[in-house]
């Protein structure tokens, strides 16, 4: 059981967990009701962030914008950390304690593209949503949208605010999918210096500076990624 005045410190803006922006708030008004339990509250901003924002991994750079709420939510467009992120905020937003998983995680259906821009099938610092429901912390992993799990033969994974909703395994063809290797500390607020120091380490070529060749040459290559929700 969790102390009300710590999990006060899980209910408050930041500026990256920016959920008293209009568009979160927004976006929480027109997913939920207020007169709903939290669970309810809860299933409903996870599909909605699911679904409503595309998963994109070349999303991911130095810019702080790409794990800010408000600016994925914007976007429509995040990957793993961002959309975190912005389930997060929004269930601040609806008066829902939420913190930040991490985890390192081995995808063994990654694309050969991402896989030769990262240089491994290592996600470090993979990213999802705890949230406080019914006085214990439920993990929820918002980042691959329905459409993209359709394309790659993938079950979407679903919440149902009961139990923990992680990477599956293996796919629909009993193939290897996601491998979890070892878990970071929740936190509160995301742990930008550690995150983007590890990506800067890990991921040199995926992780550059925005506009760069790089990116620019990744941006016409994303077909698999392209079509909006």
């Amino acid at each position: 059981m969790t102390a009300p005045e710590t999990l006060a410190a899980f209910l408050k803006p930041t500026q990256l967990l920016d959920w008293q922006h209009p568009a979160i708030l927004d976006f929480v008004g027109t997913t939920t009701a207020a007169d709903t339990c939290p669970r309810d509250r809860a299933v409903s901003l996870y599909y909605a962030v699911r679904d409503q924002v595309r998963y994109d991994p070349y999303a991911c750079s130095p810019d702080p914008r790409s794990v800010q709420a408000s600016a994925v939510l914007e976007a429509r467009r995040g990957y793993c950390v961002g959309k975190a992120v912005l389930l997060a905020a929004a269930a601040r937003a609806a008066e829902i304690p939420s913190r930040l998983g991490f985890a390192d995680v081995r995808n063994h259906l990654s694309t050969p593209r991402l896989l030769e821009l990262m240089g491994t099938d290592i996600f470090h610092y993979h990213g999802f949503a705890e949230l406080w429901i019914e006085d214990r912390w439920l993990k929820a992993t918002p980042a691959f949208n329905l459409e993209l799990c359709t394309r790659f033969g993938v079950a979407p994974l679903e919440f149902n605010g009961t139990v923990d909703s992680i990477f599956h395994a293996f796919d629909g063809d009993g193939r290897q999918h996601m491998e979890y290797l070892s878990y970071y500390p929740p936190a509160a607020d995301v742990p930008l210096e550690a995150l983007f120091d590890c990506y800067r380490r890990c991921y040199p070529k995926l992780f550059a500076v925005p506009g760069n060749d790089c990116q620019d040459s990744v941006a016409q290559d994303v077909g698999w990624l392209a079509s909006s929700t």
